[in-house]
């Protein structure tokens, strides 16, 4: 509840969260049969890259503000986006994002748990018809709100990991969308601070029996240090055609930019289990 993403908006942890969802959507859209998609930890919306508490940070600096410039390659689209919503004056996050890549069958479920926040993506999609914006705790959502009518969609988790547990419940989770709803997508994002979380989270989702898992890694130094956010992954249940292939080149694309050459970067697209 104490966690506030204005600090963090646009930071390096976000552009590789946002340009793999981009790409996700745009392939959920390549059918035309209508998709929902869960945001379950959603934020508010857009951020103010010049309020006091992206300014009192500055990771946006080192993250977005890097990538502004870009016209092709793997990372124009997501860019294009960015830029459309008002970068570098305004980033928007997740939920922003998806409505912006809506079709008019298409529908969202924003679920955010902070009052405040909550209250602010609320007004933001408050004359909203494809857009349901839910006070609710995220965990809770999984399962109040999947499947899907549509039969098809996408699940993006993205807790703030404050809590003890949050990778035990972001395995759990995993495990109850795939049982409830094996046709979702799922795009779970986690922060690598050091290699034994990580590694504990991957063996707990091959031991749940899951299918079908891919995680993209991302990290911007040696992940060594449990204190500072070194990198971070997104574990992706149920990726579409060419996800491997095409969210490698995002990563690459990602780490020419942002890397500052440090000992140990990188990126990895790892199956975690197979179909």
């Amino acid at each position: 509840m104490n966690y506030r993403h204005a600090f963090h908006a646009g930071n390096f942890a976000d552009c590789m969260k946002h340009a793999l969802l981009v790409w996700l959507l745009r392939a959920l859209a390549a059918k035309e049969k209508p998709f929902r998609v869960l945001d379950t930890h959603a934020g508010i919306g857009h951020y103010d890259l010049a309020a006091s508490e992206a300014e009192r940070t500055g990771e946006w600096r080192r993250g977005i503000g890097r990538l502004l410039d870009i016209a092709e390659g793997p990372l124009a689209d997501y860019v294009g986006l960015v830029r459309q919503a008002g970068a570098p004056a305004t980033y928007p996050g997740s939920p922003a994002l998806v409505r912006a890549l809506l079709r008019p069958q298409d529908h969202l479920l924003a679920c955010e748990l902070h009052p405040e926040d909550h209250a602010t993506l609320r007004a933001l999609f408050r004359r909203d018809p494809q857009v349901a914006v839910h006070h609710r705790d995220g965990w809770e959502a999984l399962k109040a709100l999947t499947p899907f009518p549509e039969k098809r969609g996408l699940v993006l988790v993205d807790p703030p990991f404050e809590q003890e547990g949050e990778f035990d419940r972001l395995a759990q989770g995993i495990a109850l969308v795939s049982h409830r709803f094996r046709a979702a997508i799922q795009a779970c994002w986690y922060p690598i601070k050091h290699r034994a979380p990580v590694r504990a989270f991957h063996t707990a989702l091959r031991e749940s029996g899951v299918r079908d898992l891919v995680a993209a890694e991302l990290w911007l130094r040696e992940p060594t240090d449990p204190q500072r956010l070194n990198g971070c992954g997104l574990l992706v249940a149920n990726p579409p055609w060419r996800f491997e292939e095409q969210g490698g080149a995002i990563l690459a694309a990602l780490l020419d930019r942002l890397g500052e050459g440090e000992p140990g970067q990188g990126w990895a697209m790892t199956r975690i289990a197979e179909e």
